[in-house]
Order: structure tokens, then sequence, then C-alpha cells
């Protein structure tokens, strides 16, 4: 009997079918590498809160312009934690500076389960929103809130990488008596935890030097119209006049006290000492003086380097605190970086015991969140532009 010998038709299936099934013992090449590189990355979404809109846009904007300028270079950077190539994205938030808005962009951004928040901006919206973080678990630095009550509150979440109201108001006071021989001063602020903060804290530091405080007068970060509070300054003929608040009502400040041939300097904290106070005092800037918490811009590490990109990428100057909103993103990413994780309960830690070389400062947090060694720098007002005087306190990068 003749052996079967298969059909043309079935050895063409068998054929086929040891093709295919060894087609599906290999591995998919081109598919492989796609796969990898999705599961190599870990998105980082960072919020940020800021006046946006409304007089104090201008700083607002200042501020989101460092934190992107941290996000731009950490995404170029591809900073690696827990194995894992980091995209940092920035979620932006408009507060206007109004306390109920802060609260409720807050929420938004809990509710959005983002991986820390950078800001707010002024003390009077930080401090309502960082409870809102807390309870969400969620890092929150400010890069410009100065009233001490954000981090005393027992807030674990809160950082700030500035220097707060009690050291620069006891350098102001100080400032005040001792290099400018003031013995009789005036002292005005907006009633925002910013402006009556520091005000605050510059009549117990103004007082404790030997000063005599002639008469405190009050005003709102709305109002651009000083002429009763100035005429009534007058007739106490103050050495020195203080401003507790922002440049948008200081500037014009400084205007109509020129109008009214009141002789006295003014003196204000670090919401005045920006570019835009010289647009708004017009002829009535020059003499004037302010302090900002840290040292001047030319003396940071690569501080010149990164005002010229800043303005290569944004086309406009550094207001006030852009420097300061980059290094808050950059504390965050390292401690993740350290932590190899993005997991709030690992990274803060790392945070809290961070000792980190930043653009501003070598940044170490002390028990409550603030800043060690916080340095105030005293300027004047001259020919246009803030120009330093001297630098108090503070530790420069390692």
């Amino acid at each position: 009997m003749n052996p079967i010998t298969p059909s043309r038709p079935l050895t063409a299936l068998v054929a086929l079918s040891a093709c295919l099934l060894a087609a599906c013992g290999q591995k998919d090449d081109t598919a492989a590498p796609a796969a990898a590189d999705a599961a190599a990355t870990v998105t980082i979404r960072l919020g940020h809160v800021a006046p946006l809109t409304g007089p104090q846009a201008h700083l607002g904007k200042d501020n989101e312009n460092g934190a992107r300028l941290a996000i731009d270079d950490l995404n170029a950077e591809k900073l690696l934690i827990g194995g894992k190539v980091a995209k940092f994205e920035l979620l932006g938030e408009d507060d206007q500076a109004d306390p109920r808005q802060g609260t409720t962009v807050a929420q938004k951004l809990a509710d959005a389960h983002v991986n820390a928040v950078i800001g707010h901006l002024n003390s009077g919206t930080t401090i309502p929103a960082s409870r809102i973080y807390h309870d969400a678990g969620i890092v929150q630095v400010s890069p410009s809130a100065t009233n001490p009550t954000y981090t005393r509150q027992g807030y674990k979440t809160a950082f700030r990488v500035f220097a707060d109201d009690v050291q620069q108001g006891s350098v102001l006071g100080a400032f005040a008596v001792t290099k400018l021989g003031a013995k009789k001063i005036a002292i005005i602020d907006d009633r925002t935890a910013y402006g009556q903060g520091l005000a605050d804290e510059f009549d117990k530091a103004a007082k404790a030097a030997g000063a005599t405080i002639v008469t405190r007068e009050y005003t709102t970060d709305k109002e651009t119209d000083f002429a009763a509070i100035l005429t009534k300054v007058k007739s106490t003929r103050p050495d020195l006049v203080f401003y507790g608040g922002m440049d948008t009502q200081a500037g014009p400040m400084a205007r109509q006290l020129r109008t009214l041939n009141i002789g006295a300097p003014m003196l204000f904290g670090d919401g005045a000492c920006t570019v835009e106070f010289h647009k708004l005092a017009g002829d009535g800037a020059d003499g004037h003086y302010c302090s900002l918490p840290g040292v001047p811009l030319e003396q940071m590490a690569g501080g010149s380097a990164f005002r010229d990109r800043y303005k290569a990428k944004f086309n406009t100057d550094i207001q006030l605190y852009a420097p300061y909103a980059y290094d808050a993103v950059r504390v965050v990413a390292e401690a993740m970086k350290q932590a190899g994780s993005v997991d709030t309960a690992k990274f803060l830690p790392a945070l809290a015991a961070l000792n980190y070389p930043g653009l501003t400062a070598q940044i170490q947090f002390d028990e409550k969140g603030d800043i060690k060694d916080g340095a105030i720098t005293l300027y004047q007002a001259k020919g246009g532009a803030w120009s330093a005087l001297e630098t108090m306190g503070g530790k420069a990068p390692n």
C-alpha cells in the first residue's frame, strides 16, 4: 500500500501554520521601545497661584514666569525620579490677591490632585489656602508670602524660601533709627495680612530702637488717593514715613508726598521694592528706601545669567520675586529626586531636611518650614532704579 502523500493545499496550510507560530514567538521590536519609553516617564503637576489680573498682576505674572523657567529647565535636564524621567507641568491659577478667591483656587488644585503648589504670592491668600493644602496632603512652597502666621500654624506641608516679616521688620526698624536717624516716624499700612503684619513688626522694632511713632494711619490695597492721610501725616512733622503695602499704593503715595511738600523720605518693605514703583511714583520716586529679603540679584549665584534668560524668554524685566519662584520649584523637584518618589509622604521628609544650593541662597528649612539664615537687603531709589545699600544676614550657596 502506497504511503499517503499530503495534498498541496494541506502542505501549504501546515507551512502557513508553522510560519504563524514562529512569528508569535518573536518579540515586537517596534512596539517594545515605545512601551518602555512610556513606562520610564512620570508626570508631575505643580500648581502655581498668584494674582494674574487686577492691580498686582505684574507681580503675579513675575512669579509665574519664574516658576515656568524652572519647569523648562527641569524638563530639559530630564531629571530622574525613582529611575523615571520626570515631566513637569505647571497649572497656573489666578487668585486676584483676594483671600476668598485664593481658597477657591486652592480647593480646585486640591481636587486636581496636584503634586505640590508654588504660591501664593500674597500673605492674605497664602494663609487661608495653606489649610486646604495641608488637609489634602499637598506640599506648598511660597516664594513671597512673608507674614509669620503662614508657617506658625503647625502645618508640616508649608514652606517658604523667603525671610519673613519678623526678620524684615526688625531690620527696617533698626535701619530707620540707627542709619537714617529718624526719631519721629509716621506709619501707614494697607490692612492686609502682609501690610499690617510688616507694619506691626516695624512698629515694635522702631520703638525698641528709640523712635517715637507720631501717628499710625490705614488705607486699603485698592486705594490710590492718599491726600487726606498724608495731610494728617504732614501735621505731625515726621522724620520718616513707613508704608506697609504693595507698589500699587506705594508709588502713588510717594508721588503725592512730593506734591504736598512733605520732606520726610519713605521706607517700604519688599512689596514696593519693584521696577513698577518707579513708574507709578514718577518724579517722586528718588530718595526713598525699601527692603527686600535675600541678596541683590547680581550677588546671587548665576543671578545675572538668570536675569538675561528671563528677559530673553519673556521680553520683560524681573519685577520682584521671580528668582524665588524659580527656587521654590527647584526645591520641590530636588526633594522628589532625593526621595525617589512623587508621593508626598515620601518626599515631604526630604524637603524638610533639604540642604540645596539654590539660585537665591543656600536653602535649608527650620522646624516651621521657614528658610534658615534669611538675608535682608536695604535699597535706595536713585535715578529710576533701586540701588543696594547693605545686606544683613544670609548664607550664600555652597
